[in-house]
């Protein structure tokens, strides 16, 4: 299952979008959450310490948390703001840390979070305006990285065909 979350307030993309992969036949959950409350994490390591699994702030990102950890591929579609993506796409992915254990393992040469759960998603980016495309795509395979899964790149909103075309 593909899980998109949209934090601009255009549900135009996430319309193209979804016709672009329902002809493929991928069953996708669009979350259009430009106007939700979602938070910035607060580094409280509550969920790590103190509740396992679950993030300490109560807004709306716990739909999204429960969606993202059942999520073959997780795609975040962000304005951008001085060339990254912006606070609310952001957010998207600060959010995440609770399905990681604060236990580290090493991997290669570099330390990695032992994840909580035996399922991995999948990380792809899309953002609407002006940005560092080559930065972002680096990014993007840092953030899979730490979660030990794939990076399925970054993409401008001018490039919606192939990044539909990365959604299995």
């Amino acid at each position: 299952m593909v899980l998109i979350v949209n934090t601009t307030l255009d549900t135009g993309i996430t319309h193209v979008l979804q016709d672009l992969i329902s002809d493929k036949g991928i069953e996708a959950d669009i979350v259009e959450a430009g106007g939700m409350k979602i938070s910035h994490c607060i580094g409280c390591n509550y969920c790590w310490l103190k509740t396992p699994g679950v993030c300490s702030i109560k807004d709306d990102y716990e739909e999204i948390l429960k969606k993202i950890i059942k999520a073959d591929q997780l795609w975040v579609i962000s304005d951008t703001a001085l060339g990254f993506i912006d606070h609310k796409g952001k957010n998207i992915f600060d959010r995440i840390l609770p399905i990681a254990t604060m236990y580290l393992k090493f991997m290669g040469d570099q330390m990695r979070h032992v994840p909580r759960y035996g399922k991995r998603t999948d990380i792809g980016l899309i953002v609407t305006g002006d940005a560092d495309m080559d930065y972002l795509k680096k990014w993007t395979v840092r953030c899979a990285l730490n979660f030990e899964s794939e990076s399925l790149g970054a993409y401008g909103a001018d490039e919606i065909k192939e990044a539909a075309a990365c959604m299995c």
